[in-house]
């Protein structure tokens, strides 16, 4: 499986962006697919996963209730929605993807990565 992440870009605090992974190659639309990110001298952190059905989507505490995770099976893509963004946002955001069936929070649990995509917030 190969992915594509898009969408990163800067923006103010309290803004929106929405991040697309773009997943090719065999049976792509069966993976869960991940977010995570990584700030400047931080370890990568979880944001964001979903299965291949769309349902039971998992976020990490910090995002709850601002990001929200979707995917168009039909266009291979998966979404990160991410309004009322923070400065402690800021991070390179990957996508990911593995053959588990359900959301998977760990990172050594996705054997596919994208190149990543920066998120800038300004304060």
């Amino acid at each position: 499986v190969q992915l594509q992440a898009s969408g990163g870009g800067l923006v103010q605090t309290g803004g929106s962006l929405r991040l697309s992974c773009v997943a090719s190659g065999r049976t792509s639309v069966y993976y869960v697919v991940g977010w995570f990110r990584q700030a400047p001298r931080k370890e990568r952190e979880f944001v964001a996963s979903i299965p291949a059905s769309g349902s039971s989507t998992v976020y990490a505490d910090s995002v709850k209730g601002r990001f929200t995770i979707s995917r168009d099976n039909a266009k291979n893509t998966v979404y990160l929605q991410m309004n009322s963004l923070k400065a402690e946002d800021t991070a390179m955001y990957y996508c990911a993807a593995s053959d588990f069936t359900r959301a998977q929070v760990v990172a050594d649990r996705y054997p596919y990565w994208g190149q990543g995509t920066q998120v800038t917030v300004s304060s």
